[in-house]
């Protein structure tokens, strides 16, 4: 599909958490904590994720003006209703503009991305705003050290128009496949129908995040692998073909086994995580524009975006940027 990435937008808060100050919250020492997770800091944001995401929307968004679809595509949104994209929309001050979230936990993003390729593939928009902002850290339950860790704060955004006959840009594939027999690995059980505020059995665990780390690896791994191979044979690629990696920053780990057992060079995987740590669906996205944002990925780069998600899920889309 012939689309491009006209824009991209960031936000970094600038409260850093390093690992040493959280160590003693989790009863872990600093080693154990970069052994585990890989992550030797995380950001810590003071402000919601609807001013987070609408700093980095405006940035994406620059002199271009209105954009004529909003899709919010982050993980845990400000509240049940009403959905999160209408409070981006307020916060950048428009008024009227279609809006709606693309929900698939971590994998956001990825989905969102062919969601609105598929939109201006048909004509129906011709600029859509895709922004994905998390505080992770909100979330987190300090019971469970291993996941309490991992996660950060942050926010990235990017704007989607067609692509130019005369450019390559575009998104060459897609593919995601779900296993529910992994949704219990990754949870916060509470904040909908099960697990009610009103239920007198829901505790506060039930609204902090819960992770089976060593269980999603053994079967992400294995299943991402899949993947790739899946997406290599679809195109018609060989691995050298591909410039960038841009994976879900999991955990140190997770992005690790694109090198170990995925066989890339290590120095076309675009890896954030020890810097800002796993920031749930903006992982992808931010990792994203802040390689575009340093110059690494240049205009025609073939970059593989690729990760898992609570469901448990994997997903991959390929674009040339």
């Amino acid at each position: 599909m012939k689309i491009k990435i006209s824009g991209t937008g960031l936000y970094l808060p600038p409260d850093i958490e390093t690992s040493k100050n959280i160590a003693p919250l989790i009863g872990k020492s600093e080693n154990w904590i970069l052994e585990k997770s890989g992550v030797s800091e995380r950001r810590i944001s003071k402000i919601d994720v609807d001013q987070m995401g609408a700093i980095a929307g405006n940035e994406a968004l620059g002199n271009f003006g209105e954009p004529d679809l909003i899709i919010n595509a982050s993980g845990v949104p400000k509240q049940t209703i009403p959905d999160t994209s209408t409070f981006f929309q307020k916060e950048m001050g428009f008024e009227g503009i279609p809006s709606f979230s693309i929900h698939a936990t971590c994998l956001s993003f990825i989905t969102a991305f062919h969601t609105a390729s598929t939109l201006i593939e048909s004509k129906s928009y011709k600029r859509i705003l895709i922004i994905s902002s998390d505080r992770g850290t909100r979330g987190r339950n300090f019971q469970e050290p291993e996941s309490a860790s991992l996660l950060g704060d942050g926010a990235a955004a990017v704007v989607l128009e067609p692509s130019p006959e005369s450019e390559k840009s575009e998104l060459v594939y897609f593919h995601m496949k779900t296993w529910p027999s992994g949704a219990n690995l990754t949870e916060v059980r509470g904040g909908g129908t099960n697990k009610h505020p009103q239920d007198r059995d829901t505790t506060t665990e039930d609204n902090l995040f819960s992770m089976d780390g060593p269980g999603i690896y053994k079967i992400a791994r294995k299943q991402v692998y899949k993947m790739m191979l899946k997406t290599l044979k679809s195109t018609g690629l060989e691995k050298k073909d591909i410039d960038w990696i841009i994976p879900h920053q999991a955990s140190g780990k997770a992005v690790d086994a694109y090198v170990s057992a995925g066989g890339f060079d290590k120095n076309k995987v675009v890896d954030i995580l020890s810097k800002y740590g796993n920031c749930v669906a903006a992982s992808v996205p931010m990792a994203l524009t802040i390689a575009v944002q340093d110059g690494r990925i240049k205009r025609g780069d073939l970059a593989l975006l690729i990760g898992t998600g609570a469901g448990l899920s994997a997903a991959c889309a390929l674009i040339r940027y």
